[in-house]
């Protein structure tokens, strides 16, 4: 059953039912959700799995892999093939994501610039989160991001489909900004304040 609660809303076993009055009184669920569903448009992280002829396959979180074709990527031709290897890491975007198709990634924008897509570096980390975190570390002028970034400097890759690829100048620095990402979503912002004072010694 449903229940209305303080704030209005509808809790349901799947999330909860909200509603924005205005602009024709929206509703939609706020959920945990579990497995990344793509969506066109999603920037996400891929892992290569396999090589089919003219096209990759990648292992994207979802219940079915993604499909990347080696035209895909800013310059390519058929003479001048990236070299994606099995076991690479991609950052890409869906170009194609519904139910009766396979999805399928780009690695360039509408110019055919990579902007920011392709191939990730192998020696950096990467590791999962929950899609609720990933969601509010990509919103803009995330607190969580700029706090980080005065600790060490870092590069840092978010993919939509909750997965995160970070490297800092040492192995010790890009484990400490793991775990910091990963408590973060337990944590309240004053504590995450404490841990990283603790952390820069102030």
């Amino acid at each position: 059953g449903l229940r209305r609660s303080g704030a209005g809303l509808l809790v349901t076993k799947c999330g909860l039912l909200r509603h924005r009055p205005a602009g024709g009184g929206a509703y939609w669920v706020d959920s945990q959700q579990k497995r990344y569903v793509p969506v066109k448009g999603d920037h996400v992280i891929g892992i290569v799995t396999a090589k089919a002829g003219d096209v990759f396959r990648l292992d994207v979180g979802g219940s079915e892999p993604a499909s990347l074709s080696y035209l895909a990527f800013e310059g390519a031709t058929k003479r001048n093939r990236p070299n994606v290897q099995v076991g690479d890491l991609v950052y890409g975007q869906f170009v194609v994501a519904n139910k009766d198709m396979e999805p399928e990634m780009v690695c360039i924008d509408s110019s055919g610039k990579s902007s920011g897509m392709g191939i990730i570096g192998q020696d950096g980390f990467l590791f999962k989160v929950s899609l609720g975190l990933i969601r509010k570390l990509l919103a803009p002028k995330c607190e969580i991001i700029q706090e980080l970034s005065q600790l060490y400097p870092f590069e840092l890759v978010l993919g939509m489909n909750g997965r995160i690829w970070v490297k800092a100048k040492t192995v010790q620095q890009t484990l400490i900004i793991v775990n910091i990402l990963e408590a973060c979503e337990y944590m309240t912002a004053q504590q995450r304040k404490q841990a990283l004072a603790k952390l820069s010694g102030n």
